[in-house]
């Protein structure tokens, strides 16, 4: 136990100073950009980072062991590598999606309500303590799972095949939503009408329950390892930010605002888990 819970107790911190270092990049082009809502497309490649990081030091605090996990079975050794790879097609679509999004827009209605907090108070500082630090710092702890993955001895089979499949399964419905939307959005005949065609006839927000299905999908692959059921607190919070905190409620009380026939479409459609529409 002690040769894992070490080098993962280190890595925490390192994790943390990852962290601190990728949003502070971020900062450097949101003043650039004029736009902190660059933060969000950082946001998703974090995690990407975070995990290349964790996978780098567990394989060189192991490459000294008889059997590092770099050359075990698929559901040791390969399986950290499996993730590498749906956690980029989730983190660099996320991203990539959002850097073009906001090309040329103004900026998020969201960080210009953050920075109302100001109040006269140094806004440089202000923006990255509560933009950029505080989202180093719930990156870091989203990412436990993913950290303890990259460290873990011992996975169990089936249960990395059935996070793995949730992680596809949260992938697809995510990207899938996300360009139902933009097509949507393209099309000027919809402009300040209410998008409720597709997966959005079923859920007010496939994209966030995509992206919540995708991290409870990690939880699980973490969760078959010994002691990875710890982790639990991380996509309860992703879950969390996602529906109460900083998704569904600052967006819907924009969309309330600007798009026509949307307490209709609030009364009829499932706020978050896919499920048929009510009659009006």
């Amino acid at each position: 136990m002690n040769d894992f819970a070490t080098p993962f107790a280190i890595n925490l911190v390192l994790a943390l100073a990852t962290a601190v270092v990728w949003v502070l990049i971020a900062f450097v082009v949101g003043r650039l950009l004029k736009r902190h809502a660059v933060i969000d497309v950082f946001w998703g490649a974090g995690f990407l980072v975070i995990y290349v990081e964790s996978l780098w030091f567990s394989a060189w605090r192991s490459r000294d062991c008889l059997h590092p996990w770099f050359a075990q079975t698929f559901t040791a050794g390969h399986a950290r590598w499996l993730l590498v790879v749906m956690l980029a097609l989730w983190s660099l679509r996320l991203s990539g999606h959002l850097a073009v999004r906001q090309r040329g827009g103004p900026e998020d209605p969201r960080y210009l309500h953050i920075m109302r907090g100001a109040k006269g108070r140094n806004e440089t500082l202000f923006a990255l303590s509560h933009i950029y630090l505080l989202q180093a710092v719930l990156m870091w702890f989203i990412s436990i799972p993913l950290q303890y993955i990259a460290f873990a001895p011992r996975f169990s089979g089936p249960w990395v095949v059935l996070g793995l499949a949730l992680m596809l399964i949260g992938l697809i419905f995510e990207a899938t939503g996300d360009e139902q939307l933009r097509r949507f959005v393209a099309n000027e005949s919809n402009r300040g009408e209410t998008m409720n065609k597709g997966l959005w006839r079923y859920t007010r927000h496939p994209n966030y329950f995509g992206d919540s299905v995708l991290w409870w999908g990690i939880f699980v692959v973490a969760a078959a390892t010994s002691w990875g059921a710890l982790t639990l607190l991380s996509p309860l919070l992703m879950t969390r930010l996602l529906t109460s905190i900083s998704g569904k409620p600052l967006l819907e009380n924009k969309l309330r605002k600007t798009r026509a026939g949307y307490e209709q479409y609030v009364a009829t459609t499932s706020s978050f888990f896919p499920w048929p529409p009510k009659r009006p």
